[in-house]
C-alpha cells in the first residue's frame, strides 16, 4: 500500500468505526502578555500579590520577564470551555491590575534597552532560585529584549481509546504507550515539514517599534516613511525570524526527531557539554552570585527555541528529558503561532478548530524519517516564510527543489480538509472544515492574513505599530473590565491566588538542600539519557 493509499485508507477507517474516539481530543493553552503602563511601556513593577505566587499559581505565572504574564488554562475537551476559562483568567487579571493593561502582539511595546526588561524573580526556594538563574543565563546569553516576545502555545493530546484504534488498525503489538510516544514523534516531523503554513495563515508580527532592534542588525525598513516602525513588506511573524527566539549557537545543533531515544541523546549532549562563548562568562560572576546554570550550549531543554517539542508532565524537581525517557510522550506542544492582536484573548475558536486538523493531519500522513538535508529544508522555508510569507510567487524547498508555496498549501489543505471531517463528524457542528475553508481563502488572497490586515490599517489609519497595539490594548481592556467576574468566581480565584502565596511559602520551608546541591542533582538526571552529568562550577 502507498503512503496516499495509507492515508486514504486511515481517513476511511476512522469515517466508517471510530470517529468517536476523536472526542476526547484534549487541548489547553499557555499564552503570554506584556505588562504595559497606562503610557505604553514596559512596566517595572513586581508581579502583583493579587495574582498570586509566580511559582506555585496554577493558571497565572510569569516567563522571561517579571512584566511577561504567562495565563495557563486546564486541558479540556472542549473548545469552549477551554476559551472560557482563559476569558474567566483575563477578567481576573484586570480585576487586580490597577491601570496596567495586556499589550497585544507578539512583538513587544516600546523599549529601553536591556536595563529596562526586569528578570522574572520566583522567590528563594531552590527550584525558584533556578528558575531565576536560568533566566539570568537567558539575559547574558541572547538579550534581554529578545525575551520580551510573547506567543501562544497549543497543547494538544488524543485519547486512549483513539490510539487503541490506530495501534489495532496498524497491527502494533507493542505497548500502548510505546506505540504513542512513536507516532507523536511522527507527528512532530510532520508539523515541521508543515509550520511554515501556520507562519504565513497566522502570523500577525510584519512590524516592530525601532526600539525593539536598537544596536542589533536587521533587514527590516521603515514603513511608509514612518522611522519609529520597521517592518519587511512580506513579512509574517517576525517573532520566527532571527530577531526572534533564534540563536547562532543553536544554529549548529541538529536536533534528531526520528525516535525518542534520538531525541533525548541529541539535546542531553547539547545540555552536557560546555560550549566555548559561554564558558567565557562563567557561571558566576567576580562577587560569587550566579549568572547562568552551567556552561553548555543549552542551560536546560527549554532553552532550545524549537517550534513544537513532544512533552511530558513533570515531577516536582524532574527534568523534562527524563520525564520523557521515563514514560514517554504525553502531549505536543505547538509553539509558532502569533498572538492574534484582533482577539482579546490573543486566539480564536477558528485557529483551534485549524490546529486541530493541522495536527490531526500530521499524525496521519506518512511522516518518513527526517536527513540533514530535510532539517536545512525545514530551516530555510522557515526563513522565507517568516520575511517573504506574502511576497506573490515565493518559492519552496521540497524534495531537492523548488515549490510554489500556493501550491504546496492548496495540497496541504485539501489533506487537512479531509481531517477536518473526520473531527465535524464528532462534534456535528461544521466548525473544523469551516476553519480549513477560511485558512484557503488566505492562501488564495494573502490580504486576508492577520501580517497583512495589520500593515494596512496602520497604513490606512496613519498609525504607528506602537499606537496601533496600544489602541488594541486599550480596546481589550474595555472587554475585560465591562465583564466583571461573577462575585463566586471571583471569590474562587482570589483563594487560588492566597493559595499559591502559601504555598510558596511552604517550597521554601521544605528546602533542605543548597542551591549548589540542589543543581547537582538536577543535572545528574541526564546521566540516564545516556551522557555524563556536567561537573558543577564553583
Amino acid at each position: 500500500m502507498s503512503h496516499s493509499e495509507r492515508f486514504r485508507h486511515l481517513l476511511t477507517h476512522f469515517a466508517s468505526t471510530a470517529n468517536q474516539t476523536l472526542g476526547g481530543i484534549r487541548r489547553g493553552v499557555e499564552k503570554e502578555s506584556l505588562r504595559v503602563t497606562p503610557e505604553g511601556e514596559l512596566s517595572q513593577f513586581a508581579h502583583p500579590k493579587g495574582l498570586g505566587s509566580a511559582l506555585t499559581h496554577p493558571h497565572i505565572t510569569t516567563d522571561y520577564s517579571e512584566a511577561l504574564l504567562e495565563f495557563i488554562t486546564e486541558p479540556f475537551t472542549r473548545v469552549d470551555a477551554l476559551l472560557n476559562q482563559l476569558d474567566d483568567i483575563h477578567r481576573y487579571t484586570y480585576s487586580v491590575l490597577e491601570r496596567e493593561l495586556l499589550w497585544p502582539t507578539s512583538m513587544p511595546c516600546a523599549l529601553k534597552g536591556e536595563e529596562g526588561v526586569p528578570v522574572a524573580r520566583y522567590g528563594t526556594s531552590n527550584s525558584g532560585k533556578m528558575k531565576t538563574v536560568y533566566r539570568l543565563g537567558l539575559a547574558h546569553r541572547y538579550g534581554r529584549v529578545m525575551q520580551t516576545i510573547a506567543g501562544v502555545h497549543y497543547n494538544f493530546s488524543l485519547p486512549d481509546d483513539f490510539w487503541q484504534t490506530l495501534q489495532q488498525e496498524e497491527g502494533d503489538t507493542g505497548t500502548l504507550q510505546d506505540f504513542k510516544t512513536r507516532r507523536y514523534f511522527d507527528l512532530i516531523r510532520n508539523f515541521r515539514r508543515y509550520s511554515w503554513l501556520l507562519i504565513y495563515l497566522f502570523g500577525a508580527a510584519p512590524a516592530v517599534c525601532r526600539s525593539f532592534v536598537r544596536n542589533r542588525p536587521h533587514k527590516l525598513v521603515p514603513f511608509e516613511g514612518d522611522e519609529h516602525t520597521l517592518h519587511a513588506p512580506y513579512a509574517t511573524s517576525l517573532r520566527m525570524g532571527d530577531l526572534g527566539y533564534q540563536s547562532d549557537a543553536q544554529q549548529q545543533m541538529i536536533v534528531c526527531y526520528n525516535d525518542l531515544p534520538s531525541y533525548l541523546q541529541t539535546l542531553c549532549k547539547a545540555i552536557t557539554q560546555p560550549h566555548p562563548a559561554y564558558q567565557a562568562v562563567g557561571v558566576k560572576d567576580a562577587d560569587g552570585e550566579y549568572q547562568q546554570l552551567n556552561t553548555s550550549l543549552l542551560q536546560i531543554e527549554n532553552e532550545f527555541y524549537s517550534s513544537v517539542r513532544p512533552k511530558r508532565t513533570t515531577r516536582r524537581g524532574e527534568t523534562a528529558l527524563q520525564a520523557l525517557r521515563l514514560r514517554g510522550v504525553e502531549y505536543v506542544e505547538v509553539r509558532c503561532v502569533d498572538l492574534n492582536p484582533y482577539e482579546p484573548l490573543g486566539i480564536s475558536a477558528e485557529q483551534i478548530h485549524f490546529l486541530d486538523a493541522f495536527l490531526l493531519h500530521c499524525l496521519l500522513a506518512p511522516s518518513p524519517k527526517a536527513g540533514d538535508q530535510e532539517y536545512r529544508n525545514i530551516q530555510e522555508n522557515q526563513a522565507r516564510v517568516v520575511y517573504r510569507g506574502r511576497e506573490p510567487g515565493l518559492t519552496l524547498c521540497r524534495d531537492e527543489g523548488e515549490v510554489a508555496m500556493a501550491e504546496w498549501a492548496g495540497t496541504l489543505l485539501q489533506e487537512m480538509d479531509a481531517c477536518a471531517g473526520l473531527l465535524d463528524l464528532n462534534a456535528g457542528d461544521g466548525h473544523f472544515r469551516a476553519a480549513v475553508a477560511q485558512q484557503r481563502r488566505k492562501v488564495d488572497d494573502p490580504a486576508l492574513t492577520p501580517s497583512a490586515r495589520v500593515l494596512e490599517d496602520m497604513r490606512r489609519e496613519k498609525l504607528t505599530f506602537f499606537r496601533h497595539a496600544m489602541g488594541l490594548a486599550e480596546q481589550h481592556r474595555e472587554v475585560f473590565l465591562r465583564r466583571p467576574l461573577d462575585p463566586e468566581r471571583q471569590a474562587a480565584y482570589t483563594r487560588m491566588a492566597e493559595q499559591s502565596l502559601s504555598d510558596q511559602e511552604a517550597v521554601e520551608a521544605e528546602d533542605q538542600l543548597s542551591f549548589e546541591d540542589y543543581l547537582a542533582n538536577y543535572y545528574r538526571q541526564y546521566q540516564d539519557c545516556g551522557c555524563a552529568a556536567p561537573v558543577p562550577e564553583a
